[in-house]
């Protein structure tokens, strides 16, 4: 997994350049309290720069900004705005190794990580210029002959994006560049852990020529200050990436103005490996899946549910891989797993881990970390034999673990895979057509990979079902979570 093409960076020389104020009117500038936030480095604990912290006075004036900009930006021809986001997907590029650098820096994940975000983020806005130009509409006469029917699909209005801190730029561009390209302006606040990928994005934004009002960035180390939105008639989209508990208490409070609201929570997902499963592919996609991020990913498999003859052997041989990785801080281009983002994610999946070896998992590798002194690292582990009663088979884990649960029949792996409140993500193992189709159909998940560790692609739909969450993000229907259906009745 390591990158060795990746130059050695100092911290001075990925900060250089990236803007600490809001992104608000078209100009980076300071909270209007003076408040700033501090971003720390996870592998050390130490504070690597501060940044301008949001108040409630700044959120108002982004949401003035953007219904200032809202009927000029909604009749910008189409082709404008998707030349735009075009450009904005070649800065991108143009800055991804910066881009790489600075979320390895901030978030703590290794660099080949960050390098496969930012190229996946960049995709969106390549996709979504694209999507632009093809907002269709009707035009038919009603069934009885007494009318033309016209419907057109226009701008929603103003949006609010909350994003998490797990995937810094993708999770941004994923709800920024539909909006734009639907004629919506926005306002992202990115999470306070990771602010500064944002930040460089708002000013690429603003060099590809997204006009002031249209774009507000506002990092805030008091989420609520910029929540405080949901109350405003003006606000008219609503999209949340993030835990299911706060998304559902947002979008509570959304619904108090009958706006649109998408959400995608919290995940728990299964990785089922049937009996006739080529075990060379599942070992293999367990890295991708599961380390991809350290896995502080809302898809990356939290359950492996594996037949009985082949559940040892697998927890043997992804044990064999873990112990090759070379851990160290995000920002080496040698390291393999980094550390965790944050000291209350270290805390909660050592917690998980010890819960299950005290239940009577066996534990192949890793374990407990306690806490590394001045970082947030956490070993690749794997257990097996893990009991039905472990927390760990009922919480998201966000941690590089791997917890091995067996089964016999094909039946009894589709319960245990649909024995949670959640359905964003599931992955399947069968060499047998029949087998696969069946299972993917069955599980209950908003996507389900076959025979491979990945799923994420801007040209398909990414949400879930059941408590992971309400409407799809990129994709044909991406740009619908920002457009309102209006139907014009002419006289037949």
């Amino acid at each position: 997994m390591s990158d060795t093409t990746m130059p050695r960076m100092t911290h001075d020389e990925i900060l250089d350049g990236v803007p600490r104020g809001l992104y608000l009117g078209g100009r980076f500038r300071d909270a209007a309290d003076g408040a700033t936030l501090a971003v720390r480095d996870p592998a050390t604990d130490e504070v690597l720069t501060e940044v301008a912290s949001a108040g409630e006075a700044d959120a108002r004036a982004a949401l003035d900004a953007a219904v200032a900009a809202q009927a000029d930006w909604a009749a910008t021809p189409p082709r404008e705005r998707s030349e735009i986001l075009r450009r904005a997907f070649g800065l991108i590029r143009r800055d991804a190794a910066k881009l790489t650098a600075l979320q390895s820096l901030e978030m703590g994940r290794a660099l080949p990580d960050s390098a496969a975000e930012v190229a996946y983020g960049a995709e969106f806005f390549r996709w979504f210029a694209e999507e632009a130009v093809r907002i269709t509409g009707d035009y038919r006469r009603s069934p009885d002959g007494s009318s033309r029917l016209a419907v057109l699909r226009q701008p929603v209005g103003p949006a609010l994006a909350i994003t998490p801190w797990n995937f810094p730029l993708a999770m941004g561009t994923r709800k920024i560049a539909p909006a734009l390209a639907a004629g919506c302006p926005i306002i992202v606040k990115p999470a306070s852990k990771t602010p500064l990928t944002m930040l460089h994005l708002a000013g690429l934004l603003d060099e590809a020529g997204v006009p002031a009002g249209v774009l507000s960035v506002l990092p805030a180390a008091h989420a609520g200050d910029v929540s405080a939105l949901l109350d405003d008639p003006r606000l008219r989209k609503f999209t949340f990436t993030g835990s299911t508990e706060v998304g559902q208490m947002l979008a509570a409070r959304a619904a108090g103005s009958s706006m649109k609201v998408s959400l995608e929570l919290g995940g728990n997902a299964p990785f089922v490996v049937f009996a006739d499963a080529d075990l060379d592919k599942a070992v293999a996609a367990v890295k991708g899946a599961k380390l991809r991020n350290g896995g502080q990913v809302c898809i990356a498999p939290n359950r492996f549910i594996v037949h009985e003859s082949l559940a040892g052997e697998f927890a043997e041989r992804v044990a064999a891989m873990f112990g090759e990785l070379t851990v160290g801080p995000g920002t080496d281009p040698d390291t393999d797993l980094g550390p965790l983002a944050l000291a209350e994610q270290r805390d909660t999946v050592d917690r998980l881990v010890a819960d299950a070896v005290d239940r009577g998992a066996r534990l192949r590798c890793g374990g407990v970390s306690g806490e590394s002194a001045g970082g947030y690292f956490v070993p690749a582990t794997v257990l097996d034999r893990v009991p039905a009663d472990a927390d760990i088979v009922a919480e998201e884990i966000f941690g590089p673990v791997v917890a091995v649960r067996s089964f016999r029949e094909v039946d009894e792996a589709i319960a245990m895979a649909n024995d949670t409140a959640f359905g964003l993500a599931a992955y399947l193992f069968s060499e047998n057509l029949g087998t696969a189709l069946d299972a993917a159909e069955r599980i209950e998940a908003g996507m389900v990979a076959v025979n491979k560790g990945g799923l994420s692609d801007a040209s398909a739909p990414f949400g879930g079902v059941k408590q992971s969450g309400l409407g799809r993000e990129g994709g044909p229907t991406g740009i619908d979570e920002f457009l309102e259906t209006k139907l014009i009745s002419l006289e037949g």
